[in-house]
């Protein structure tokens, strides 16, 4: 049974942990918006001013999970229309991501709850992540909160827990559609668990152990009533429609409720099956090795004491007397089925995959990291000097490490060194674009588009980009289309050199692909070109801006 902590005053492990938190925060926020926004945020950011203008939003499986634009929104609302805004409420959760290891503490050790929390707040891919607008870290973190719900309910623990494990699955699911992944590999995890309980002399039959755990859900029915409503609730709150402008259901639109529920309820499974099963990109398969091998080489840079501390830690606690610990199997399982099937289900290869397996593998290296320390302890204590220098050889090339990685990965310029960048991050020299954008456009108020986009891989039909869905040619847009948008700039197209002729008045500013340069240069006489990386490879743009 896990003992009540109500009304108690927070004792030093959760302070320290708190402490951690705080810590994880401040290196989270540090030049937060200095970075250009990756496509996929610039996505994530136009969307949603657009919902905050029209008040419109439908889940969309290709634009990600619904949650990252409810956090979104009111970020952009209150604190501007900005990259650090944008990225606040992401950066904010991955800084709390620490707290959860407090779930755990009826199964690990103070020290290795301290150990936990510290490798959720330092580890650079969870810090670089961690502060993205993207729904990988709040998907495998709502993840390791409903493992951490799961084992206070399997121990005992009060009817809150069930609740709130109810609420982290759903909230998993609404994160990205990887975090069905995620649930799954966790669920894989369980199952091996439960079923290597029985190779112990000690264990009971499985039908037995079944027959408990009925037995307990059939004498907590109205908890466990109460929870499936939990999510539902939540469930619906993330994926039902708001209408807005357009016609159709939507949650806060009276007579339309009941219309908004079951949108929620079904049609988002049968979107989230039809673009991420039936019609799945690229050409509904990939091949598996070479995104392993990604993966397996993000963990090598950025995780590899993680890594190491994790696999020691597994083998001393599987094979020492005792018996394996059921919550570090657990984990290692869940990470090894990350491993195995999310670069199998992924649509992309990215190094955020790595979140995936980072997470689960912190709590066996936290505990690895506490043993460590208790070791050092423990040889300084009886003066035992070449071990305390052993310890401390090793906490310093973990610490140096992992430092060396943030410093470089995460605070350092985004080019095509840079490991932890995707490739649709733009290049830092991007930046200028950001920085000029305002003046090179000036008053927003004036007759006429504010911005063309020239060439038919950007054509874009006029009001084809007020609402999802929108043509393919809007993606080359990004994430240039953020930037042109929270300037509440007016935007034109034109795919042919006539119809760029034929316009009685030309905008401010012209993007192009680099391509096009020669073709749309003799047209815009006494203007400037600037060209710049709009990813890291392969795509570049000129901006064409009148002198």
């Amino acid at each position: 049974m896990i003992p009540s902590r109500a009304g108690r005053r927070p004792d030093r492990t959760t302070l320290a942990v708190v402490a951690l938190a705080a810590a994880a925060l401040v290196v989270r926020l540090v030049g937060l918006g200095d970075r250009p926004l990756h496509w996929d945020e610039a996505r994530v950011g136009y969307w949603s001013l657009r919902s905050l203008e029209t008040g419109f939003f439908s889940y969309r499986p290709v634009a990600g999970g619904p949650l990252v634009y409810h956090l979104s929104r009111p970020s952009l609302a209150l604190v501007g229309a900005t990259d650090f805004a944008l990225r606040l409420p992401f950066a904010l959760f991955g800084a709390a991501l620490p707290l959860a290891a407090l779930l755990f503490r009826g199964r690990l050790a103070d020290d290795e709850v301290l150990g936990f929390a510290a490798v959720l707040a330092a580890n650079p891919i969870l810090v670089y992540y961690g502060r993205f607008a993207r729904g990988d870290v709040l998907a495998v973190g709502f993840a390791l909160v409903a493992f951490g719900f799961a084992l206070r309910l399997v121990d005992g623990a009060g009817r809150r827990n069930a609740y709130g494990l109810a609420a982290a699955l759903a909230l998993a699911v609404a994160s990205s559609g990887l975090g069905v992944v995620a649930l799954c590999c966790l669920g894989v995890a369980g199952l091996l668990v439960f079923d290597h309980a029985a190779l112990l002399p000690s264990a009971r039959p499985a039908a037995m152990r079944l027959g408990e755990y009925a037995a307990r859900v059939r004498g907590a029915a109205t908890p466990v009533a109460r929870a499936l409503l939990v999510f539902v609730a939540v469930y619906v709150v993330a994926f039902a429609p708001r209408a807005g402008d357009t016609d159709g259901a939507g949650l806060y639109t009276p007579g339309t409720v009941l219309g908004a529920v079951d949108a929620a309820l079904f049609d988002s499974v049968r979107r989230f099956v039809g673009v991420r099963v039936v019609d799945r990109y690229p050409d509904g398969t990939h091949e598996y090795l070479p995104y392993l091998g990604d993966l397996l080489g993000t963990l090598a840079l950025a995780a590899l004491p993680v890594v190491v501390l994790g696999a020691a830690v597994f083998l001393v606690d599987r094979y020492t007397a005792g018996g394996p610990r059921s919550e570090v199997s657990a984990a290692v399982y869940w990470a090894g089925a990350s491993l195995v099937f999310v670069p199998m289900l992924t649509e992309v290869s990215a190094p955020w995959l790595g979140v995936y397996v980072v997470v689960p593998l912190a709590l066996p290296a936290g505990v690895g990291l506490a043993a460590l320390v208790r070791w050092g302890r423990r040889a300084f204590d009886s003066r035992d000097a070449p071990r305390v220098a052993a310890a401390v050889i090793v906490l310093l090339a973990l610490v140096v490490q992992t430092g060396a990685v943030a410093s470089s990965e995460v605070y350092g310029p985004s080019d095509r060194d840079a490991e932890l960048a995707q490739f649709a991050q733009p290049s830092a020299e991007f930046s200028s674009f950001r920085d000029n954008l305002s003046a090179w456009v000036g008053p927003t108020d004036d007759e006429g588009p504010d911005v063309l986009y020239y060439g038919s891989s950007m054509y874009v039909a006029d009001g084809a980009a007020d609402y999802p869905p929108v043509p393919e040619s809007w993606g080359e847009r990004l994430p240039m289309a953020w930037y042109v948008e929270r300037l509440g700039a007016d935007t034109a197209s034109a795919a042919t050199p006539e119809a760029l002729e034929s316009r009685s008045s030309m905008p401010p500013v012209v993007i192009a692909p680099a391509d096009e340069r020669g073709t749309v240069a003799p047209l815009l006489d006494g203007y400037v070109a600037h060209q710049y990386d709009s990813g890291l490879w392969g795509r570049s743009v000129v901006v064409f801006v009148k002198n």
